[in-house]
């Protein structure tokens, strides 16, 4: 998060969407606008920033969980505790990339109140795009500016 996100959110030019992709019924392309019909959380956050220190915003927008089921993730209900082997990778427009486990976001397990941000500090991030956000993390490195996708994947069938 070096560059202003409130800058970015200003700035003019086509309006970035996230793919939702991979194990889905559902795949979609969202824009900012497009998570604002989800119900909309806030999260006040401190982070540790290794370049600029610590850094306080509050963020609002979906659960990534919610947008996730809408989106229908292939869970196969005669495999007992399915959900448990998907993967959810995200990447944003600047390059960065990372990877949390279903079981992290599900209420029944992990609970992490994970967001798909809308706004930063009351901002808009529709010319930015959505960010995602871990709360609960101490550190900023998974908070990914302008997501570009969000990839479910179940592949992982057998553990080696």
């Amino acid at each position: 998060m070096s560059q202003s996100l409130a800058a970015a959110g200003t700035t003019a030019g086509p309006v970035p969407e996230l793919a939702l992709a991979g194990d889905l019924v559902h795949p979609a392309r969202l824009t900012v606008p497009d998570l604002l019909a989800w119900r909309q959380h806030e999260a006040d956050v401190s982070f540790d920033c290794a370049t600029s220190g610590i850094q306080h915003h509050r963020f609002t927008g979906p659960l990534l969980h919610d947008v996730l089921m809408d989106a229908g993730p292939r869970f196969d209900p005669a495999r007992r505790k399915d959900r448990l082997r998907f993967l959810i990778a995200v990447s944003g427009a600047d390059g960065h990339h990372t990877l949390l486990s279903w079981a992290e976001i599900d209420p029944d397990f992990g609970r992490a109140g994970v967001l798909l941000a809308v706004t930063i500090d009351d901002t808009s991030l529709d010319r930015a795009g959505p960010q995602l956000v871990l709360p609960q993390d101490r550190c900023g490195a998974r908070h990914i500016s302008g997501i570009t996708a969000v990839r479910v994947d179940g592949g992982y069938t057998s553990w080696v």
